[in-house]
């Protein structure tokens, strides 16, 4: 288990090796066809940053390789913002004295139409951490309900067993997004003090889980801006590389949330201040980029976390999915507008005018991919 290998890494030696690293590890990483987690250390180092052109380059070439130039499109779809945990980032906290909504059918095939309307195909459900009320039973109707509206179902919620996952691919589902928000043991449970969310291994071990269920594809990441944005990127590697050689058949994606402002009950705005792990502009594109060079299958994701600009010129440098069009709030597309969001989301262009930039820089936006026939 990946619980036991991380053991193995000491954070603070980690963080120290990364900053350690110097132009001629960075060149070293540049010159070679396979590259190995000192390669990726060296990439995502602040020696790194003069070699950023290169390494934009090369990873627009590995990019269009692999995924020839297509961009997928996706968008989220809240079921639900009930949540059992504190999580100090999260509008949706248990702490948080908002008033709560979950979807029910009549108004999740609402939402489902409006967001067909846009054209998707490919959809991610969304949810706060409440197992009583949002649990495998709420998600199993869910997915059947929406399936024969989509040709790809992923999912974002709490953590669950092996034998859950499996039940909710036996009914259409295809990827999980699982978000270890940080790998820094010590500090995860100041973060999440209260809460199944609270259990550091559980949450570690959740990809195994999936893994074993059979899931087609596990999406990784970390929350940027809880603690060293380099060190977490070089354990999500390390997790990645474990994963790939334990479940070789499953596909793997990479996503770069970064925090955004949160409205608190009191109606005061909890602003990226409150955190001090700042990355910028120019250091995302370098751990875009450092991603894919270090792994050219990984499907890498941009959200509408961020800005309109920065979103368009990060097309053409490694990314393979795209979300637009986003809301991040439980009936936020036509039932409940209003509702509270889980956080502000930065680019707010419909879904055809991201549409129309892709194809102005010779991309062409996929919809639909594949779609599976089930029995």
């Amino acid at each position: 288990m990946f619980t036991e290998i991380i053991e193995k890494y000491d954070w603070n030696s980690q963080k120290e090796s990364i900053l350690h690293k110097g132009a001629d590890d960075v060149r070293r990483a540049l010159n070679r066809t396979r590259r190995d987690i000192e390669d990726f250390k060296a990439l995502i180092s602040p020696a790194a940053l003069p070699f950023l052109e290169q390494m934009a380059q090369l990873s627009h070439r590995l990019t269009q390789k692999r995924f020839g130039k297509t961009i997928q499109l996706y968008i989220p779809l809240y079921l639900s913002n009930e949540c059992q945990n504190i999580c100090t980032y999260c509008a949706f906290s248990l702490d948080n004295k908002i008033r709560r909504k979950t979807l029910s059918p009549i108004e999740i095939m609402q939402e489902v139409q409006a967001i067909k309307a846009m054209g998707y195909e490919h959809v991610l459900l969304v949810t706060g951490e409440a197992n009583k009320t949002v649990g495998v039973d709420y998600l199993k109707q869910a997915i059947k309900l929406i399936k024969p509206h989509f040709a790809n179902i992923s999912l974002e919620v709490q953590p669950l067993d092996q034998r859950e996952y499996e039940l909710l691919i036996a009914e259409g589902l295809y990827s999980v997004l699982v978000y270890q928000e940080t790998y820094h043991k010590e500090r995860y449970k100041a973060y999440h003090p209260k809460g199944k969310k609270s259990n550091f291994d559980y949450r570690l071990e959740t990809p195994d889980r999936l893994g074993r269920a059979g899931i087609h594809k596990i999406g990784l990441g970390t929350l940027i801006g809880l603690e060293d944005w380099r060190t977490d990127a070089l354990f999500t590697a390390l997790h990645l590389r474990y994963l790939e050689k334990r479940y070789w058949q499953t596909k793997y994606s990479i996503s770069f949330p970064r925090l955004r402002p949160i409205e608190l009950n009191n109606g005061d705005e909890q602003g990226l201040h409150h955190f001090g792990q700042f990355i910028s502009d120019r250091e995302l594109v370098q751990l875009i980029c450092a991603w894919r060079l270090f792994d050219e299958e990984l499907e890498i994701s941009l959200s509408t976390r961020e800005e309109e600009k920065f979103r368009n010129r990060l097309i053409p440098l490694g990314i393979t999915s795209i979300s637009a069009g986003s809301k991040t709030n439980p009936g936020g597309y036509v039932v409940e507008p209003q509702s509270l969001e889980q956080f502000e989301i930065s680019d707010e262009r419909p879904a055809q005018e991201i549409a129309s930039i892709i194809k102005q820089q010779g991309y062409e936006p996929v919809w639909k991919d594949w779609e599976k026939t089930w029995a």
